[in-house]
């Protein structure tokens, strides 16, 4: 590897300027850029060049690690400027930081060495940095767009959420649980499972030539596992990735994302969970809008104009509440036509889904009390009459539709039984009810798909957006 600088070119590893100057201080951007001191520091930044200015008497950089949108600029002296230091190339500069003289910047770099530590081939470089290339372009290189300004901010805000939700949970004592990804229940009933097998040439050592000795799947939801958790733990939350094998290339399904869920024991109110949805919900957003400031106004500004307007409105007001009786009378009402039916016991399609949120004023909307058939077996049965129904809830969203689900767990030893023996389920849910029959509590829980959270904060169109790596049928990049 090669140093470039005033010495000249020469290993790096035998350059003495490179050797007395390991003691500066190393700065990130985003630490560069928030410096307030007034005095001269001597600093070392590592980055990625986003633009070259060559001018006779001064060289302008702009340089930029992923730690924030903006850049930082650097000056040096035209000597320093050698043909590999060009867009894309990776660089360590060091030099003194300074007030910056011009008023696009309030500190810069004087460079006294530029190292380039990893060049770029511009010719094939699929990016050009002033450009904005649609969303469609840029999947095609998931190795590469990270660097790219909108999925760099993605990226930063997909990580403060992260972190906002692990730390509402923390501040709420709820113990962190990490359910397995590999699995042998689906929890969703719903049959879209992959199923988990080992390559030709690793022999199982299963009986029945499986790996595990009986069937295995990727895991649909940590729910279950949870309310094993449940039964020790008062609070308990997950948070990781979940697969589902619909055939979909919709812009709100993934074959892989990543599901918040948690569970809360000693409670027999459907509004002590949707308390806890619409709390998560709003105390993630507000740490967005304080600490994301910077990538957000990209989004709300090149994405989704009047967006932040929007988001501030779902954490203002209290979300609504309706029936799902009373969801179904709206639609019947309509002045629309829609693909699906809207008969009472119809399971809610996107297009009701969106078509109650816009009902309600584009606010978030809790649909309570979803007819006995709809939902799976653990769901609470309301013991209410011809027309009937479980505790189950769903958040629907404004541009997305469904973005929680949850309900009361059926902790009823008997009525929990009975239902097993008709859908024939007893004997793989053995387990499930020894959880009811050795100190069960009344408890529920729900789920949030992170993705479409994200959807729904961003204004993002396409859920493949909001995910660094997507996978969907026909696609698995990398």
């Amino acid at each position: 590897m090669l140093a470039v600088g005033k010495l000249g070119i020469g290993l790096v590893s035998r350059c003495p300027w490179h050797r007395c100057h390991r003691s500066l201080t190393k700065l990130s951007v985003q630490e560069a850029l928030s410096s307030h001191s007034e005095n001269t520091k001597k600093v070392k930044i590592q980055g990625w060049v986003r633009s070259v200015r060559a001018q006779k008497e001064v060289l302008f950089l702009h340089i930029n690690d992923g730690s924030s949108l903006q850049n930082l600029q650097i000056v040096a002296e035209p000597s320093l400027q050698h043909s590999s230091i060009r867009f894309g190339s990776a660089v360590e500069v060091s030099g003194a930081l300074v007030r910056s003289v011009g008023t696009k910047q309030s500190v810069e770099v004087k460079a006294e060495d530029i190292r380039v530590i990893g060049e770029c081939d511009t010719t094939d470089f699929p990016f050009k940095i002033k450009e904005r290339h649609p969303p469609e372009y840029v999947r095609q290189f998931p190795h590469l767009r990270c660097r790219t300004n909108t999925f760099g901010s993605l990226l930063r805000i997909r990580s403060a959420a992260t972190a906002a939700i692990h730390e509402f949970f923390r501040n709420n004592d709820y113990v962190h649980i990490h359910t397995p990804i590999i699995t042998s229940n689906d929890c969703e009933g719903a049959g879209e499972l992959f199923q988990v097998q080992t390559g030709s040439k690793n022999p199982a050592p299963g009986d029945d030539g499986g790996f595990f000795g009986i069937p295995a799947f990727l895991t649909v939801s940590g729910q279950l596992h949870l309310e094993v958790m449940s039964g020790a733990f008062k609070k308990v939350f997950t948070f990781g990735p979940t697969f589902r094998a619909e055939n979909s290339q919709g812009r709100r399904h993934l074959a892989e994302f990543y599901m918040v869920e948690a569970e809360v024991s000693f409670t027999e109110n459907l509004e002590d969970i949707m308390k806890v949805m619409e709390d998560l919900f709003k105390t993630t957003t507000s740490s967005l809008l304080d600490k994301c400031a910077e990538d957000l106004a990209l989004f709300f500004k090149y994405v989704s104009p009047g967006q932040k307007e929007r988001c501030e409105k779902l954490i203002a007001n209290k979300f609504i509440v309706m029936s799902y009786t009373e969801a179904i009378e709206i639609l019947q009402k309509a002045p629309v036509t829609f693909q699906y039916s809207t008969e009472w016991g119809c399971d809610l399609q996107t297009e009701h889904e969106k078509y109650l949120v816009k009902h309600c004023g584009d606010f978030p909307v809790f649909v309570v009390n979803y007819p006995y058939d709809l939902k799976p077996f653990y769901a609470r049965d309301n013991e209410d009459g011809p027309r009937h129904t479980v505790s189950a809830v769903d958040l629907l969203v404004p541009g997305i539709g469904e973005l929680f689900g949850g309900s009361l767990r059926e902790e009823r030893l008997h009525i929990l039984q009975s239902r097993l023996d008709r859908l024939g389920l007893a004997n793989t849910y053995q387990w499930y009810l020894d959880l009811r029959r050795f100190g069960s509590v009344p408890h529920g829980g729900f789920g949030m798909g992170f993705e479409r959270y994200l959807q729904c904060i961003l204004g993002v169109d396409n859920i493949r957006d909001v995910i660094p790596f997507p996978r969907y049928p026909y696609s698995c990049l990398l």
